[in-house]
């Protein structure tokens, strides 16, 4: 039995999930190729934290549904995204969005001694599909931990119907402040957190 395969023969992989409705589709096509699933929420990107709360919580009822073992990164790093620390380092923040994510899922899946890992945002047409391919590749070479890359975003539409007839929280907004802000749905989240009584105030 080789080392990328479970006792069932599955092949083993670590999925980061970046939130419930993403990672529909891909948890079926994986579960199709016949990899054994190991979910890994791990998001410090996403503000404020009941939101993060919110895309955590409803990822693991996701992972519930199917079965798959769920680990979770509580790590929040909102205060990294204000100081727009992405200025001396990456093109933009999205780029080190990606960059500390997949960093972060591959030593994760090395310290599991899982061999493999994807990422669910690679389902999603509003993501810069190549810059997250550049950073998974980037967090394999400094691991040894292999990338699986997957083009998802062909089932994206029936990921998100998927989503629906589960009752998943579909979020309005990509996940840090600063989107956010540019959001044109921006009141309508703020009054949909807990506890804001409509309050529509910014933290910016």
């Amino acid at each position: 039995m080789s080392e990328a395969q479970s006792a069932n023969g599955g092949k083993q992989i670590l999925l980061h999930v970046c939130c419930g409705p993403c990672a529909e589709w891909p948890v079926v096509s994986l579960k199709d190729e016949n990899y054994e699933i190991t979910a890994f929420f791990c998001n410090p990107n996403i503000h404020p934290d009941v939101e993060r709360k919110r895309r955590r919580d409803n990822a693991a009822a996701l992972m519930d549904i199917h079965g798959i073992p769920f680990l979770v990164d509580e790590a929040y790093m909102e205060d990294v995204w204000l100081a727009k620390a992405w200025a001396s380092e990456y093109a933009s923040r999205c780029e080190m969005c990606y960059s500390i994510r997949m960093l972060r899922v591959a030593q994760e899946a090395k310290s599991l001694g899982i061999p493999l890992f994807t990422t669910s945002l690679l389902v999603s047409p509003y993501q810069n599909h190549d810059a997250v391919i550049a950073a998974a590749q980037q967090a394999a070479k400094a691991t040894g931990v292999t990338f699986v890359y997957h083009d998802y975003r062909p089932g994206y539409r029936e990921g998100q119907k998927m989503a629906r007839d589960h009752g998943l929280y579909r979020q309005k907004y990509c996940g840090c402040i600063l989107s956010l802000e540019e959001s044109a749905c921006r009141d309508a989240i703020y009054r949909s957190f807990p506890g804001s009584e409509g309050d529509t105030s910014t933290v910016l």
